[in-house]
């Protein structure tokens, strides 16, 4: 496989196994203040069949080599060719097992990339997803070169008492000079980006878990000093995990400890490394008064979610890159699939398709389009996209849907027994579903190569006469910036015929064209099909899609009535919201078309009415309502205008439809707000989190209609919890900018928590994503703060990354102030942590979209990044494909 340092183009079909088999790892770290000595000892054998003359190539990436032998002698210079980023090695034995010694020096200090390994806020941390394990020493940094590893690590250990690393404890003392040292052993073959070590002076959290063999696990959540109390949930999470997939997936734990650590300076949300989770603290530390509801779901969500790559990742990983959603977007489906069960169902699948309509279908539609399994990139980095999680986690969810539950999980056992140890394949994962079920899946795997999004057309045709309704199912995929094919694909549509009472009809169906017609479940196959239902009383209401069954763009011809009808009638409830949803972003999207200042109201009469119908319906679940009422984002709006948007529109008709909602509904939002009165005592329980979620909407109504601020003021004065403060502030910050109170309720919320960084970075996102035009010349004061630093990526996200992605209204300001600032900061962070900087300007790539002057300043400012000399791969990577 090509190498990616000098940004050279990878491609899957160039994949080959490696000359060298590597049989096992010996590592010793020893860690001194300004740097680290790192002793590896690998044992490696030649491939069978690879020449004798073929020389071991390894990576590297900012190293210096301090010394290298073989077999225990020191290598002659003449023998091995040492760069920074490579390690060339000749004249090794033919046959038979030999040990590679190599010695490097490191900086953990002075490594702002935050990979390989790093010393943040005193504490050393690994993270070597994806080819950070070539900054701490030369390696077949690759993930399909699997062993066991044998870690020792020393340190000061008044500095870092606590020495961790994967698998089990077997050792560890003291040394002379007031150091000590810890051996860790992990017996599972695991690749390099799994490796992970971490030290410092932490506080822990102890547990224990027992598995379904009636194994003891010993856990335990390593916090910074002083904060081992708010990890109490995410431990609760994890063993509530650990059951689960017991359950779900007859997945047992394997090693006897199971370790945490949330560390501050993090470029993602968490890494699976085997053993020892390592976590940006964000989604470990809670409690009331420093998280809000959607932080205790996220840290349930993320929990889970590491633990499940036990097995969907660390037992079974991937054979290249390439096939990184084999272990993320199956691990994410688990991570679904777990929430739902823990929380409410639809809720959890509402939440789904609206980050996925908001992060995947821009990106599908977009220049940085690519299949869920690329074909080639320039930088692995940035291919961590909401394709490979997110639309890979559909793709299993269709695969179960069109199998059935025992059908799934026949091919789930048969994957983890078959693989168990090995580096897989899509491919691999595909053929155990095939060969557990019979069932022929070569079309279905078209969605791993096929980029895009297909649109689904949907019409239909009613015979009062014959009592019969005719569907007509067509789908089309067009060739997009990936270039990839354009073939029918397999749509596992689920559906309802809904009666005037409610219920849906049992009529019968047959079936011309591409289809299959299986209960509940079209199975459309071709381009086109029509499914007639005979011997109905009356036309129907077609409820079609259920739980969004497919990833598609639906262009259902239906009436806004039948739409209404659905809204309150249809017994699936997805599809209940959905028909809102859509009710909303057409009238939305319409209006927003019509140019700035246009008065026409964006929403009908009956269309707020059914809203408001579901709002104050007390037979459905509080989180379900609030779901209801929330507004499609400003984001999405934009996404299904396409051409010339202009995001002033946008937000004008957004406004619009707010304040028609919360006057119409006056009355329905003053008696949510007195019967969901806070309980005395907060529990983040589903339950409780829905009631809040839906008085906290009807607040935001209230106040839209009533144009003034004291409802939202008098909520932050007495709020007892930070989903509720923080509710409040944000209408305060949002809607009345400026105003006394909102500037007091600021200063007042910066001065209780400006020593909890977690709060402070909320406070920075608030003001970041305040839609007004100011909010340039606020973000520009934010970004010299005191606070606010660039080597933190959670601080960068909540103001630079808030403000790019989340503030339509600042950002696309049409002088291009929002741009510049961006752009600033992000050539300023490449050279910090290019990995964040790409990440944030994936913000640009929708730039084609809007109206002719917006269009050419983002242009400009893109093209103006493409030429800073020294961009980094990452960055250059994005701004580069934005561009084509």
């Amino acid at each position: 496989m090509q190498r990616t340092e000098d940004g050279q183009t990878v491609k899957l079909a160039d994949y080959q196994p490696t000359d060298f088999i590597l049989r096992g790892v010996k590592m010793t770290l020893m860690l001194f203040e300004g740097y680290a000595d790192v002793s590896t000892r690998l044992t490696l054998e030649r491939r069978q069949g690879v020449l004798a003359d073929a020389p071991l190539n390894l990576d590297g990436d900012e190293l210096v080599l301090e010394s290298i032998a073989v077999d225990g002698l020191t290598l002659e210079p003449s023998r091995y060719e040492a760069t920074p980023e490579s390690l060339k090695v000749t004249g090794l034995p033919e046959v038979g097992p030999f040990e590679l010694a190599i010695e490097t020096r490191i900086v953990p200090e002075q490594n702002s990339k935050l990979m390989g390994l790093y010393r943040s806020n005193g504490i050393w941390c690994t993270q070597c997803e994806a080819e950070g394990f070539r900054r701490i020493t030369y390696f077949l940094d690759r993930p399909d070169v699997l062993a066991p590893y044998l870690v020792r690590i020393e340190a000061d250990k008044a500095a870092a008492p606590v020495l961790l690393s994967n698998g089990n404890p077997v050792d560890s003392g003291d040394l002379e000079g007031g150091r000590h040292y810890a051996v860790w052993d992990d017996p599972f073959n695991k690749p390099s980006y799994l490796f992970a070590v971490v030290a410092g002076d932490l506080d822990l959290l102890p547990d224990e878990f027992v598995t379904m063999s009636g194994r003891t696990v010993t856990l335990g959540i390593y916090t910074e000093k002083g904060r081992a109390a708010q990890a109490a949930y995410a431990m609760d999470a994890l063993k509530r995990s650990m059951a689960w997939d017991e359950r779900r997936f007859g997945r047992e734990y394997d090693l006897d400890v199971f370790n945490v650590v949330a560390i501050a300076d993090f470029n993602m949300g968490a890494m699976e490394n085997k053993g020892l989770n390592v976590f940006n603290h964000k989604y470990v530390l809670l409690d009331p008064d420093i998280a809000t509801d959607t932080d205790y779901a996220g840290v349930e969500t993320v929990i889970a979610h590491e633990y499940f790559h036990n097995w969907t990742g660390n037992r079974i990983t991937c054979r290249d890159w390439f096939q990184l959603c084999l272990k993320e977007g199956l691990t994410v489906y688990r991570d679904q699939e777990f929430s739902a069960d823990e929380r409410e169902r639809t809720v959890q699948r509402i939440g789904s398709v609206r980050r996925l309509k908001a992060h995947q279908f821009p990106e599908d539609q977009g220049p940085l389009q690519h299949p869920v399994r690329p074909s080639e990139y320039r930088e692995i980095n940035n291919f961590y996209t909401a394709t490979v999680y997110d639309k890979g986690a559909e793709l299993v969810r269709m695969i179960a849907t069109l199998l059935g539950e025992a059908g799934f999980r026949a091919g789930m056992d048969l994957y983890f027994d078959r693989h168990d140890g090995e580096a897989a394949t899509i491919e691999a994962f595909v053929a155990c579903f095939e060969d557990a079920t019979g069932t022929d899946l070569s079309q279905f795997a078209l969605w791993y190569s096929q980029a895009g999004t297909p649109t689904l057309t949907v019409t239909e045709q009613w015979d009062a006469d014959q009592r019969r309704h005719a569907v007509t199912l067509r789908q089309s995929l067009s060739k997009g910036a990936a270039g990839t094919g354009t073939e029918p694909m397999v749509l596992p549509l689920r559906f309802g015929l809904v009666g005037g009472n409610g219920e849906d009809s049992d009529a019968e169906g047959h079936v011309t064209g591409g289809a299959e017609l299986k209960d509940d479940l079209i199975v459309l196959n071709g381009t086109e099909a029509t499914v007639t239902f005979t011997g109905l009383a009356d036309r129907p209401y077609l409820s079609v899609l259920r739980d969004f069954s497919a990833p598609v763009t639906l262009a259902h011809e239906q009436s806004e009535a039948a739409r209404i009808a659905l809204a309150r009638l249809d017994p699936n409830l997805f599809n209940r919201w959905r028909a809102l949803d859509d009710l909303l972003a057409n009238g939305l999207t319409e209006a927003g078309r019509r140019p700035l200042g246009d008065a026409t109201p964006p929403l009908g009469a009956p269309v707020i009415e059914a809203l408001l119908a579901s709002a104050g319906d007390d037979s459905l679940d509080p989180a379900f309502r609030a779901q209801a009422l929330a507004m499609p984002g400003e984001a999405d709006i934009a996404r299904q205008i396409a051409e010339n948007v202009d995001p002033d529109r946008v937000h004008e008709v957004v406004e619009a439809a707010r304040l028609a909602i919360g006057t119409k509904g006056l009355a329905i939002f003053e008696r949510l707000r007195g019967s969901l009165a806070p309980d005395a005592a907060f529990s983040p329980d589903a339950a409780s989190a829905g009631r809040r979620a839906l008085a906290n909407a009807a607040l935001g109504y209230l106040s839209a209609a009533r144009g003034e601020p004291s409802d939202a003021l008098a909520q932050y004065e007495t709020a007892g919890n930070m989903t509720d403060r923080l509710g409040a502030l944000a209408i305060l910050v949002h809607r009345f900018p400026g105003a006394e109170g909102t500037e007091a309720a600021l200063g007042d919320f910066y001065r209780r928590f400006e020593a909890d960084d977690l709060v402070l970075d909320k406070w920075f996102a608030l003001q970041a994503a305040a839609p007004y035009h100011g909010a340039v010349e606020t973000v520009a004061r934010l970004a010299e703060h005191p606070r606010f630093t660039m080597r933190n990526p959670n601080r960068v996200r909540a103001l630079v990354g808030t403000f790019a992605a989340g503030n339509q209204v600042g950002f696309h300001r049409a002088d291009g102030a929002g741009y510049h600032f961006v752009a600033d900061k992000l050539a300023e962070l490449d050279r910090i942590n290019p990995q964040i900087a790409a990440r944030i300007a994936t913000t640009f790539r929708a730039w084609r979209s809007f109206e002719a002057s917006r269009r050419t300043k983002l242009a400009e400012t893109l093209r103006q990044l493409s030429e800073i000399k020294g961009l980094s791969k990452d960055l250059q990577d994005i701004v580069d494909r934005s561009l084509k």
